[in-house]
């Protein structure tokens, strides 16, 4: 984290980053504002985003048994990409009800929220009344398909300019989140973090099978509720604070599997986390290009370094630990 702050478009010796953290003292006050009003919390929505996405990628990996499962399988991320997509491209569509006056962040970040919020309330709905998991499974990926397509089509009537805002954020950002935001987007992840440490049982139960964790006592279907509301939470708060981020939530899982070779989820959960943030947090300080004012999307900066880092680890132990 002290290297991720340290680094920068503006130069500043790390002796006077560490005095700036530590002691609140500098004699370039300009440094002072650079520091704690945008390279402290990007750093930590860095820990936040990079945690929050691989618990989510543990979460479904364990309940539908799928190690190609992610966060954004029951298409929760896909709902708050609507919701930006409704509000950024909707403009030009429906020009009587938006307009770029009530376009920021905020509402942005308001707007995916409720995407993703509409898109859980629906599988939710789902959940309660299918048994067979990997039902929900395609599902999920169904909801995800419909609210692409929707996507699809407000950028095939929108303006260009409409078009590269969208896509702009959807190639994901850690900077631009202001400490009322980060305190929302912390106290939704710690939720969702909760909620996960209490599934751990029936997440280790899960794992030889549904009829083996009901043979133990599990409620399943509270159980699958649990861990759907928590994924929920983690995947769409940190999709409307920084939009959809790859391959963390994906990969990390996986890697915490390989280093400690255990499923027992009192390890994997606490080790997805440290692991999470601070993968988020090289590949944050990469994309930052040391010395350089440029950044590059952070998107594609997780798969470009994280996707080798997996291959080799698998290639290296020969076997996936699931």
């Amino acid at each position: 984290m002290l290297v991720n702050i340290s680094f920068g478009s503006v130069t500043i010796p790390f002796k006077n980053t560490l005095a700036v953290l530590f002691t609140n003292e500098t004699t370039n006050q300009s440094w002072h504002y650079i520091i704690w009003d945008y390279r402290v919390p990007k750093a930590i929505t860095a820990v936040l985003v990079g945690s929050g996405l691989s618990l989510c990628g543990l979460l479904m990996q364990t309940l539908f048994r799928n190690p190609l499962a992610g966060p954004f399988v029951l298409g929760i991320s896909s709902g708050a990409s609507l919701g930006a997509a409704i509000l950024i491209m909707g403009a030009s569509a429906f020009s009587s009800v938006f307009s770029f006056s009530i376009f920021n962040d905020t509402t942005l970040a308001i707007a995916s929220s409720l995407g993703s919020f509409l898109v859980l309330l629906a599988v939710l709905s789902v959940a309660l009344k299918i048994k067979d998991t990997m039902s929900l499974l395609i599902i999920g990926l169904m909801f995800g398909s419909i609210t692409g397509a929707i996507v699809s089509v407000l950028s095939y009537f929108t303006s260009s300019e409409n078009l590269k805002q969208f896509i702009y954020w959807s190639l994901g950002s850690l900077g631009d989140l202001s400490w009322l935001q980060l305190l929302l987007l912390g106290s939704i992840i710690s939720i969702g973090i909760l909620l996960s440490v209490l599934s751990i049982k029936p997440l280790n139960a899960l794992l030889l099978g549904e009829n083996y964790a009901q043979s133990l006592g599990i409620a399943l279907k509270k159980s699958r509720l649990l861990i759907i509301i928590a994924t929920g939470l983690l995947a769409g708060s940190i999709t409307a604070f920084a939009g959809p981020i790859a391959f963390i939530g994906l990969a990390v899982p996986h890697l915490t599997r390989q280093i400690f070779n255990t499923t027992e989820h009192k390890i994997l959960v606490p080790a997805v986390l440290l692991y999470g943030a601070i993968i988020m947090l090289v590949c944050d300080s990469i994309a930052q290009l040391p010395g350089s004012a440029s950044v590059l999307p952070i998107n594609a900066i997780t798969s470009i370094v994280g996707a080798p880092v997996v291959i080799w680890l698998l290639v290296r132990k020969r076997k996936m630990v699931f």
